[in-house]
């Protein structure tokens, strides 16, 4: 992410924020400590990276995707997840054509964070 694209710093906080911090952590261990180990340890360092790499992006885009689902769920007159999951199990949602966007878009925001490479063009709700 570049300076521009940081988002605001909530005070008491500067730099380096969250996210740099994070950042500067992940590619430690990708440039420093991965080529050094091997075994069970180059393992979880491997894990350690990818844990750190999506705690960057969900920094970075989870509070505007927690912003779109929240509008999301109002559109099918819902709150939260829960409720939601409720509905569904209660066919309250039956023949609601917003519902599989909704859910593909939900699926999509997760997908960003936990893995984008998983992301594909035949995805719905891109």
């Amino acid at each position: 992410m570049s300076q521009d694209a940081q988002p605001a710093i909530p005070a008491p906080h500067d730099v380096p924020t969250a996210a740099q911090l994070v950042a500067a952590v992940r590619d430690f261990l990708a440039a420093d400590v991965l080529p050094a180990v091997d075994g069970r340890v180059r393992f979880h360092t491997r894990v350690a990276i990818n844990v750190l790499g999506m705690v960057e992006r969900e920094l970075e885009l989870g509070p505007a995707q927690a912003r779109e689902h929240a509008v999301r769920l109002a559109r099918l007159g819902v709150s939260s997840d829960a409720e939601l999951a409720a509905a569904i199990r209660e066919g309250r949602l039956d023949g609601d054509g917003a519902l599989g966007p909704l859910l593909a878009q939900a699926v999509r925001a997760k997908l960003e964070v936990a893995n984008p490479g998983y992301l594909g063009p035949d995805l719905p709700g891109g």
